[in-house]
């Protein structure tokens, strides 16, 4: 029995309004997760780090991504690591690791 596991459970705010697009009638929604890390530093103050994480939610999952989630609200988001590679049509090669969405949760109400 195999005890790996790809899991990652995130709570922050969307730096923008999802990216809604339709690809073969299955739809994806976009947007990049910023998470605050609070920490003292060697004087004793408190400093802030944010991590930018893309994600990316698919069908039904990107459905509620466009009714609930907006700038700058907090939500909870849990999901996977995802690598993708492609070539562009000019023969560069791209790499991109994202978190695959599979469950999320607003923690606050937008205030619209």
């Amino acid at each position: 029995m195999s005890t790996m596991k790809n899991s990652v459970m995130l709570i922050g705010r969307p730096g923008a309004e999802p990216e809604i697009r339709t690809f073969n009638q299955n739809r994806v929604a976009r947007f990049r997760l910023a998470v605050n890390e609070g920490r003292k530093n060697a004087n004793g103050e408190w400093v802030d780090n944010t991590q930018w994480f893309p994600t990316v939610a698919w069908g039904k999952v990107a459905d509620r991504v466009e009714k609930s989630v907006k700038k700058g609200v907090l939500i909870a988001i849990d999901g996977s690591l995802r690598n993708n590679e492609w070539t562009d049509d000019k023969g560069q090669r791209h790499f991109v690791t994202e978190i695959l969405i599979n469950d999320l949760f607003t923690i606050e109400k937008s205030k619209e």
